[in-house]
């Protein structure tokens, strides 16, 4: 009776006379397990396609280039806007910009856009020195007192704080002032020859030889002097001189 009723369970339970059949009968397809060295070999289901393992091989291109990167130092040959065409040389004999140059006018240009101006202007290009930190001619305006933050309060003090509600474009245009300075500083680098890149001691420069404007205004006003200057520019003007 009692094997009589049991025998109805599992009649009246089709998931467990499922499963006592398929343990006692014997598999027609075999199972397919992940190998556990390498998985992408069983990978074959018909919605993703076949995974073959060769195509993701130590040997593909894309491990190929990942394998073989490396930092390849170049010098940096980019050219900053310029409005003197006196300026205007061949690619040959255009002076180049070194890479704290360029950086020193991208952080210009970025401190503009923090401070919501309209343009890029000398003191800008002054902060943004200061901001590359890294070269000589920052760590010269450090010791002589001449700190970021000093510049800014001076910035603001000198051309007031812009409307909060105004952005600046993504690359605020030069000011007249700025343009003469960046011009100022590529006439220094011809004058010696165009020997050696165009650094932020020479935008520095560039920016005290314009007396009307802000950034020589507030260098003027933080300690800076025409024998500082002088100073800056015997370093700049010695053979090897880097910048760093």
């Amino acid at each position: 009776m009692a094997a009589h009723s049991s025998c109805n369970f599992a009649l009246a339970n089709p998931i467990i006379s499922q499963n006592d059949s398929f343990s006692k009968q014997k598999l027609s397809v075999p199972l397919y397990f992940f190998s556990t060295r390498n998985p992408l070999k069983s990978l074959t289901n018909p919605w993703l396609g076949v995974a073959d393992s060769s195509s993701l091989s130590l040997n593909s291109p894309v491990s190929a280039l990942q394998s073989n990167r490396r930092r390849i130092h170049k010098s940096v040959v980019s050219s900053l806007p310029t409005a003197n065409q006196d300026l205007v040389v061949s690619d040959e004999k255009k002076p180049k910009w070194s890479w704290r140059g360029i950086k020193s006018f991208a952080m210009g240009e970025l401190e503009a856009r923090k401070l919501k101006y309209p343009n890029t202007g000398t003191e800008a290009l002054l902060m943004g020195i200061l901001i590359e930190g890294t070269s000589f001619t920052s760590k010269f305006l450090r010791a002589n007192k001449i700190m970021l933050y000093k510049v800014r309060e001076e910035t603001i003090k000198l051309l007031g704080k812009a409307d909060l509600y105004f952005f600046s474009p993504e690359h605020p245009p030069l000011t007249e002032d700025a343009q003469r300075a960046l011009d100022s500083a590529l006439d220094q680098n011809l004058k010696a020859g165009g020997i050696g890149e165009v650094m932020p001691a020479h935008i520095l420069l560039g920016i005290w030889s314009q007396v009307e404007s802000p950034g020589h205004k507030i260098l003027a006003t933080l300690g800076f002097t025409d024998e500082k200057a002088k100073e800056l520019e015997s370093f700049a003007s010695k053979p090897g001189f880097l910048d760093e």
